[in-house]
């Protein structure tokens, strides 16, 4: 069980917000990490949330957060310097004697991947690992909310991506909250654990849009295209992502009009060279982690564009 407080960082995002709702409905005291003060900071100290601010790769600010806390998530964006972020969050953690963590990594982390995300995740957990902290990596597919950043193409009826005759099953940011909050409440046998994380069904893109037809009760045309072209799609769309989510700042990254990028961001350079590792496979997969862990089956696509359908529509 846990006694004292769970510090949880990405609180404002999809699994880290996830997370949050998890902890509370459990009757656990939460200590969120938000880098500024704002209207999703704020709902969380409407909840009884304990909100500190700070940034994760300063070392100072880390060492507060962590101060009194027992347990914790750390959840870094795709940005460079998690290596650093990792090393500083542990140190951090072994001063302020946490005795178990979860850390978001990605399906596709490995030593030699093309994503420079994803090699810098996969060197990320070997520091966890290095520093002797009680850690397990969760490692999950594409998000089903992946969706919500292409709600304004879908809004028009179309689904063209670069994902080709790739399969995964898209899991939800709350299934993950129900295995993040699982593993915190007894980290020790999951101590060192690399745990792969799925949604039920697998799908190509094809099949999501036949998914989305039949849900939505409208036509969905899925049309294979290059990265560069779903780009330019999603930057000059005039509509833009739901108000308030996360997808919010992702879609930012798209709206950049072409003539001001002298080459890819660090975030575009992930997402191509992801899009050749779903082609190749790497997202492919399911089993029954969330359910052996988070406590029952994970949530259907289906059953996420119903409780999204207002996104879509």
């Amino acid at each position: 069980m846990i006694q004292g407080k769970v510090l949880v960082t990405g609180a404002t995002g999809d699994t880290g917000g996830a997370t949050v709702e998890e902890l509370l409905s459990r009757g656990h005291r939460v200590r969120a990490l938000a880098h500024r003060q704002d209207e999703r900071s704020k709902r969380l100290q409407e909840r009884g949330v304990e909100v500190v601010f700070g940034d994760l790769l300063d070392f100072g600010e880390m060492r507060a957060a962590l101060r009194g806390v027992q347990r914790a998530y750390f959840c870094y964006p795709i940005r460079p310097g998690i290596v650093q972020a990792t090393a500083q969050f542990a140190q951090a953690a072994k001063e302020a004697t946490v005795d178990g963590i979860v850390n978001m990594s990605q399906i596709s982390a490995r030593e030699d991947a093309k994503s420079h995300a994803a090699t810098d995740h996969w060197l990320a957990e070997r520091v966890f690992d290095w520093s002797g902290v009680t850690v397990a990596h969760i490692r999950p597919t594409y998000f089903a909310e992946w969706l919500l950043y292409l709600a304004p193409m879908i809004r028009a009826g179309l689904l063209h991506v670069p994902f080709g005759t790739g399969r995964h099953a898209p899991i939800v940011a709350e299934d993950q909250a129900r295995v993040i909050v699982g593993i915190l409440e007894d980290p020790a046998p999951h101590r060192g654990k690399i745990y792969p994380l799925y949604g039920p069904v697998e799908f190509t893109y094809q099949e999501i849009a036949q998914v989305l037809s039949r849900v939505l009760g409208k036509d969905v045309e899925y049309k294979q295209v290059s990265f560069e072209t779903m780009l330019q799609m999603m930057a000059s769309g005039t509509e833009t992502p739901p108000a308030g989510h996360s997808a919010k700042a992702l879609y930012g990254e798209f709206e950049q009009p072409q003539e001001r990028r002298t080459g890819d961001s660090f975030l575009i350079q992930h997402l191509r060279q992801v899009a050749i590792d779903h082609q190749n496979g790497l997202f492919a997969g399911t089993n029954d982690l969330v359910e052996k862990i988070g406590g029952r089956p994970p949530m259907t696509l289906e059953e996420f564009i119903t409780k999204h359908h207002k996104a879509f529509e």
